[in-house]
């Protein structure tokens, strides 16, 4: 009996501890971006959460993080994503070349020395801009002359640079939207440009608030063009409101917010192509080409497509838009044109076909 009774108790406190697990787990998976994944601390992100889970910027993290093996993905990733990579990477590039670095390199990389676990190679708190363009180099170079396996490429790499490849994997890692090429079958065919990629960023908790709101006033689908340097930023804290701040790099003429237009030409201009040159409207093959490097090109411009809910909070002001509020824009497409490649200029997506295509592509669920 008494043997019984202790089965019974074990079972009781087994049924018990599984039960508080699966409560645990159903409060936590849907937040897990906003913990690190280290020491399981809340974030305290100035624009609040994005959509992949991180790790903090505490040194003893950084260098469990590394160490255990958590980044091991990132070398898939390299192998069957290089155009992602190869953009990540160009980004990351623009912003460390910017005059402006020194406020939009952010977040800079924290990363653990190969050769002294215990000390950090590159640090916020010691910051050498210098050496980080050393081994951002090396990756340029490797990655412009890349062949054979991933491991390969990776000793190519150590060779050239031992933080070089330490550096890579920290571009990947911290990239906290999820970025993906779309198929040619799934792409927007009134952009003219091959190189379109799903971009969402948004985390479930503030996607689950763009939907409420979107129930009640509706939403639109607009334009949000930046200088290819800020998309380093963009991709790991989001879409801000920079009006009034340090990271101000327009005028805000109508208010605090984030700027949109439903006319590609007026967003083109804030990427920092030429409209001149844009004016003359070129289209270009739409076949895609594995072989092109980002990397290649000394001039790439991106542009956005954002869905915005339309209440009355969003400022309409002509063709240039101004939401106040962030949680009621959600990036959904991310446009980039190279060297000498130009989009139509005249694209509104306030127009009944253009608006079609893009539910049509949405509604095909790319991933």
């Amino acid at each position: 009996y008494q043997l019984n009774k202790h089965s019974l108790q074990s079972i009781e406190t087994f049924f018990s501890l599984c039960t508080q697990v699966m409560r645990y787990a159903e409060q936590r998976i849907p937040t897990l971006n906003e913990y690190c994944v280290a020491c399981d601390e809340r974030h305290v992100f100035q624009n609040g959460p994005m959509l992949k889970p991180a790790v903090c910027t505490r040194e003893l993290c950084v260098f469990s993080f590394h160490t255990l093996g958590v980044m091991s993905g990132a070398t898939e990733d390299v192998a069957t994503g290089a155009e992602v990579i190869d953009l990540l990477v160009a980004m990351c590039k623009a912003a460390l070349q910017s005059s402006r670095k020194s406020i939009i390199f952010e977040p800079y990389p924290s990363v653990v020395d190969p050769y002294n676990p215990k000390t950090l190679a590159f640090s916020p708190k010691r910051k050498s801009y210098d050496r980080l363009q050393k081994a951002l180099d090396s990756i340029l170079l490797i990655r412009r002359m890349a062949q054979g396996s991933y491991s390969e490429i990776k000793k190519q790499m150590d060779k050239a640079d031992p933080l070089a490849h330490p550096l890579l994997q920290w571009i990947l890692a911290s990239n906290r939207s999820h970025l993906v090429k779309l198929p040619l079958n799934k792409q927007l065919k009134f952009m003219h440009t091959p190189h379109q990629f799903l971009l969402i960023s948004s985390p479930p908790s503030k996607e689950a608030r763009f939907q409420t709101a979107r129930k009640f006033y509706g939403s639109t689908f607009a334009f949000h063009g930046s200088h290819i340097e800020n998309w380093h930023s963009i991709l790991r804290n989001g879409l801000v409101n920079a009006s009034y701040t340090k990271l101000q790099l327009h005028g805000a003429a109508y208010g605090k917010g984030i700027y949109l237009s439903p006319i590609s030409s007026i967003s083109f201009g804030y990427s920092g192509k030429n409209t001149h040159i844009l004016s003359l409207w070129v289209k270009v093959n739409t076949k895609c080409s594995h072989s092109f490097k980002f990397l290649q090109s000394s001039n790439l411009n991106c542009i956005a497509l954002c869905e915005v809910i339309t209440s009355k909070d969003l400022q309409k002001h002509g063709n240039i838009w101004v939401c106040p509020i962030p949680d009621h824009v959600c990036t959904r497409f991310l446009f980039v044109y190279e060297n000498g490649q130009v989009g139509d200029v005249h694209i509104n997506t306030q127009e009944a076909t253009i608006q079609r295509e893009i539910l049509q592509v949405i509604a095909s669920k790319p991933s």
